[in-house]
């Protein structure tokens, strides 16, 4: 016998427990065997790389192994390409189902019909779900993966052919007992495309059998360190309490970004010893350059109408939409795993929040020329003051052109700053950045190492405060003073910067912007103000 294979973090593709690190999956999701003893077609859905499929792999395998139900997931990816062809959906759907089947190692008399019986397009899915139930001696339960894959008119038939099954069952029509649609897309979503009310359910809806959905959530930080443990039990290579929290603070759980640092830092960076928040704090810069095929595929939706709705007021700290067309989209992005809630409207991760900026600011960085080296003083801290002085040489060439350009057009201002700074700042330190819808404003802390006079490391730390100054609102100076007050003071700092973009069109020329005063806040503390 081979000697068992080294298990590392998975990033690509389901998990395999011979192969990865992972949690048990079905105790994620508790619910869904309740629901599929109940009988209920149900969804579950979750932002992608989750761990969606291989909960539903899992699942269907304990289902089946149990004795009394046949349990099959299989994949609708394939689906994608037919449109609206939906004999060619149909067509699809059945050889990836009986694929899944083949592979599945059951005995002859648990497999579907083969060949599929023949029948009129729009009826082919369910006459054959409806043979298959009618020869197989165990109730039969399927999970349709990846069902966000089929469209327009393809989605609807699927959907009604399900229904119309679901609805026959009393009647004496053999059909899977229960019916799981997983993908990104929350219920509503499926209503919409389908052709239905999202706010109700309509008997005239094609898919109004579903009552139930399900999200599969993020780790806990209890979670990470389990999954963690299960490394250090196999190499010795422990995860500090430290790097565990960092790692929780920064990914919120999210799972793929979970593994993904792990894995940069036990694989790619090749760290031998104890890992600590130092090598996290690596990994998540490694990452954000790197720009993940995950991360990739999130940033990619930026420029989506529904996404930038619900992102721009986010990173702007305007106030959201309040119409139902608002309400459709932040139900969208969150169901892409981009901000926490619909309600408390904010990215879902530091990391997140993070490769968001970068990619917004990609073409401001382009026209930043200044040497990073240059603000870097003698005794090795950060030159601040001197760099808010360079932003303005830059402010008066070059914002005019950029805001003009920026898609995102209310939040330019936040961009443009986040952008200067990033390209001057993260070859040697970090910024760590705060924003939220409605907040009026964005937080901004600077994290510069530098050597102590005993050649220790220490931390050097600068706060700011960003505000825009929007036609018809008031100087936002004095909330800004106020909001810099509570920020230093959950920082322990004595003094901060606040900057204040004029956006009125009565402000004063491109190319005199860009005045310094001192300023107190309510507590006393002395900054400066900067307006440009």
């Amino acid at each position: 016998m081979p000697p068992p294979r080294a298990r590392y973090f998975n990033t690509t593709g389901p998990c395999d427990p011979q192969r990865h690190y992972m949690l048990p999956p079905t105790p994620r999701l508790p619910e869904a065997r309740t629901l599929i003893e109940l009988d209920r077609y149900f969804v579950l859905h979750a932002p992608r790389q989750t761990g969606k499929t291989t909960i539903l792999d899992t699942l269907a395998s304990e289902l089946t192994a149990e004795g009394d139900i046949a349990a099959l997931s299989f994949s609708c990816e394939r689906a994608k390409t037919a449109g609206d062809d939906i004999a060619a959906a149909e067509t699809i759907l059945l050889d990836s189902l009986r694929e899944a089947a083949d592979l599945s190692g059951w005995p002859d008399e648990l497999l579907p019909p083969d060949p599929w019986p023949r029948n009129p397009v729009r009826t082919q899915l369910g006459k054959a779900l409806s043979a298959w139930c009618r020869r197989c001696p165990r109730r039969v339960v399927l999970f349709l993966d990846e069902i966000d894959a089929l469209q327009g008119d393809s989605l609807i038939s699927i959907l009604n052919q399900l229904r119309h099954g679901h609805n026959a069952r009393p009647k004496g029509l053999p059909f899977p007992g229960s019916v799981v649609l997983c993908g990104l897309r929350d219920l509503r979503e499926y209503k919409v495309a389908s052709g239905g009310d999202p706010a109700r359910f309509s008997p005239a809806s094609p898919f109004n059998i579903i009552s139930d959905s399900l999200r599969l959530g993020d780790f806990t930080a209890d979670q990470i360190a389990e999954l963690y443990d299960q490394h250090s039990q196999a190499t010795g290579q422990e995860f500090t309490k430290d790097a565990v929290d960092r790692v929780f603070e920064l990914t919120q759980g999210q799972p793929w970004l979970v593994n993904a640092l792990a894995h940069e830092i036990t694989f790619k960076m090749g760290v031998t010893g104890t890992i600590g928040d130092g090598q996290v704090e690596d990994a998540k810069e490694r990452l954000i350059r790197a720009r993940a095929t995950h991360l990739d595929a999130l940033v990619a939706r930026l420029h989506e109408p529904r996404v930038k709705q619900v992102i721009e007021p986010i990173v702007a700290g305007t106030s959201p939409g309040l119409d139902a067309d608002f309400d459709e989209a932040a139900s969208y992005v969150h169901d892409l795993g981009l901000i926490r809630g619909t309600r408390d409207l904010e990215i879902a991760n530091p990391i997140y929040r993070e490769v968001l900026l970068r990619v917004l600011g990609d073409r401001t960085e382009r026209f930043v020329r200044a040497d990073p080296h240059s603000f870097v003083l003698p005794d090795g801290r950060f030159d601040l003051p001197r760099l808010l002085q360079e932003f303005v040489v830059f402010w008066r060439e070059h914002a005019e052109v950029l805001i003009n350009q920026e898609g995102y057009h209310e939040a330019a201002c936040h961009i443009i700053l986040m952008a200067f700074l990033h390209r001057l700042v993260n070859g040697g330190g970090h910024l760590d950045r705060e924003y939220a819808a409605g907040t009026k404003r964005l937080d901004v802390l600077v994290r510069w190492p530098y050597p102590g006079p005993d050649g220790e490391r220490l931390i050097q730390r600068e706060a700011m405060e960003l505000k825009v100054w929007r036609t018809n609102g008031d100087d936002p100076t004095p909330d800004g003073l106020a909001q810099l007050d509570r920020y230093l003071d959950r920082l322990t700092l004595s003094t901060g910067a606040l900057v204040i973009f004029d956006r009125r069109p009565e402000a004063p020329p491109w190319k005199e912007r860009g005045a310094f005063e001192q300023a107190t806040t309510p507590s006393g503390r002395q900054v400066t103000v900067l307006r440009v």
